[in-house]
């Protein structure tokens, strides 16, 4: 299954690191970001709206990105 890790800007200038799956033909990177713009994300982001995508990279393993997020 393969993984997304990425990274958001927050209002306050701060930044965000998640990482998402990629479900059969779903692409949950880009639901994952609406949920974020919506507030429906992370605590983190939830008080910190508006967020922007600055950067994201795809892996073919949702380990692999997990592993990233934690090393960034």
């Amino acid at each position: 299954m393969k993984g997304y890790m990425y990274i958001l800007k927050c209002k306050d200038g701060s930044f965000y690191i998640g990482s998402t799956n990629n479900l059969g033909n779903t692409n949950n990177l880009e639901r994952r970001i609406l949920e974020h713009q919506n507030g429906e994300g992370a605590n983190y982001t939830q008080k910190r709206l508006l967020v922007e995508l600055v950067y994201y990279e795809e892996y073919e393993r949702i380990d692999e990105s997990f592993y990233l997020e934690r090393q960034v």
